[in-house]
């Protein structure tokens, strides 16, 4: 299926999905643009998009596959695609695979998750097999027991390895524990979740051959998002036209943002979806014009990742900006933030792993001490309130656990990290 003309699709699901209908119920009815068009409101297209019966789409569900997302923030919900729309999909960031690095002959692993409705192992595997450039494939797939996935990579020289950064970090330390050189690898894929810098550095360690870049920028629900653009930031993509219109929105008017740095929230249109229509939808990230080519963003992470500690919020970027300004020798590769309560107050735990190899950082245990109360201290610094609240009694002092990457909570499914743990009882 060829990419839609924009109006032509507003008219589709304007006619044919009763959600779209009742949402543009007031606009006139030759409303042809982006802006004429209000943006999605999450809940209510989910709430609308039930599995049986949904208002969302815009036909029967007869001949489609159907998806699970939502997995790692929220309740289950699918997706669906026409075998179609499918294949525009993977063909379309197959051909963004080669922007990542992606050359012929390559040997590729795929160590996404498989299974239960998960889309990312197939949806990979199928853009490989797409791509423009011959490669060779190896469905491994994100489940598969560290032990014999070093062995199979090692075996078969694979020379790509692509996965969630969780995953790979996990496949880094078992290497490094085990003492296995897996000196094929020279490329490394991540995509689903950020790559901080403390997990470059974990994955540095392991792979000391390999560039990490972006497989790309894609959800199940919101469709194509962004082909990689080739460069030291990894964070940098352009929208893949003419499937997809990517629009930055100002977080308080929601106007279109236009200028270079300006951050504001990633809202999408897929111009070839027609079962499941995607019309200024939110993809759930922040992002900015960088100024550096047509249609080249920057992602800044998730709109809304955070938590609340008593009255205090708390977002996952505050501590990680808090562990690389403290952390200036690099020992912190992967953190969490794990909410507790306890004698009638909450409390914060930043669970900090270390690299196999470095159980002291610093100088043994005051080393380490030093290290947790400086990562402290700068989370204090950008949020205030915190300490403001322990003094007052509202929520315990903030504390640091260390652990290694292997112990920080993983979405069982995803494979993805949970970046807030929240341990509070809910009875």
């Amino acid at each position: 299926m060829s990419a839609q003309q924009l109006s032509d699709l507003i008219r589709f699901a304007r006619h044919n999905s009763p959600f779209y209908r009742d949402l543009y119920a007031s606009l006139p009815p030759h409303a042809d643009r982006l802006t004429d068009l209000p943006v999605v409101d999450q809940q209510e297209f989910w709430a609308a998009n039930s599995l049986h019966d949904s208002r969302v789409l815009t036909g029967p569900l007869s001949e489609a596959t159907v998806y699970k997302t939502g997995g790692t923030t929220g309740s289950p919900k699918f997706s669906v695609y026409t075998r179609d729309e499918w294949r525009t999909f993977v063909t379309s960031f197959g051909q963004g695979l080669v922007d990542a690095g992606l050359r012929p002959g390559h040997r590729v692993a795929d160590l996404f998750y498989a299974g239960e409705l998960y889309a990312s192992f197939l949806f990979v595997l199928d853009s490989l097999a797409h791509a423009p450039v011959d490669n060779v494939r190896l469905p491994i797939g994100g489940g598969a027991p560290l032990e014999s996935t070093i062995p199979t990579l090692r075996d078969l020289a694979a020379e790509v390895v692509t996965g969630t950064p969780t995953t790979l970090c996990r496949l880094a330390e078992q290497t490094l524990s085990s003492g296995v050189r897996l000196d094929s690898v020279e490329l490394l894929l991540f995509g689903g979740e950020a790559l901080f810098d403390d997990q470059r550095r974990l994955l540095a360690a392991a792979f000391p051959r390999a560039e990490v870049r972006s497989v790309g920028y894609a959800s199940v629900d919101a469709g194509l998002l962004g082909r990689p653009v080739p460069g030291s930031d990894a964070r940098v993509h352009r929208a893949f036209t003419p499937y997809s219109v990517v629009e930055i929105l100002d977080d308080s008017t929601g106007e279109p943002v236009t200028e270079p740095g300006r951050p504001g929230r990633v809202v999408v249109t897929s111009l070839f979806r027609r079962l499941m229509p995607i019309i200024r939808y939110p993809a759930g990230d922040r992002a900015e014009w960088t100024g550096t080519g047509p249609g080249h963003f920057r992602i800044l992470g998730r709109a809304e990742e955070g938590v609340r500690v008593g009255p205090v919020s708390l977002y996952t970027q505050d501590a990680q900006d808090a562990v690389t300004a403290a952390d200036t020798a690099g020992h912190v590769v992967g953190t969490q933030l794990v909410v507790r309560r306890w004698d009638g107050r909450d409390g914060l735990v930043l669970r900090l792993a270390t690299a196999p190899g470095d159980d002291a950082p610093g100088a043994g245990t005051e080393g380490r001490a030093a290290l947790a109360q400086a990562v402290i201290t700068e989370l204090e610094t950008v949020r205030p309130l915190y300490p403001d609240s322990v003094r007052a009694g509202f929520v315990h002092p903030l504390s640091v656990e260390w652990a290694r990457h292997r112990d920080l909570a993983v979405n069982p499914r995803s494979g993805k990290l949970v970046r807030v743990l929240d341990e509070r009882p809910t009875a």
